[in-house]
């Protein structure tokens, strides 16, 4: 279990470098979204880490680069959850 914490740890990680750098843009703003909805921050970071993770994997599984238009087409379904296409 030690390797799913540092795994969502670095998850999260990744999510706040997004929102510093604004890059993309649309994690910051999917966040902002979510809490609006009523979503708690951490709530908020778990439904992005979807995507993240359901990226890393597509990433993995088929040996291609960053998809950037799937991570924010992913992002910008939420609170739906994200899916590998």
């Amino acid at each position: 279990m030690e390797s799913n914490k540092i795994l969502g740890e670095q998850i999260f990680e990744i999510i706040s470098n997004q929102m510093k750098a604004n890059d993309p843009p649309e994690t910051k703003l999917t966040f902002e979204r979510l809490k609006a909805l009523g979503y708690s921050d951490m709530d908020a970071k778990k439904l992005i880490g979807q995507c993240i993770a359901v990226e890393t994997f597509h990433i993995l599984k088929h040996k291609e680069p960053f998809d950037l238009s799937r991570y924010t087409s992913n992002l910008n379904k939420l609170p739906e959850e994200p899916f590998d296409d």
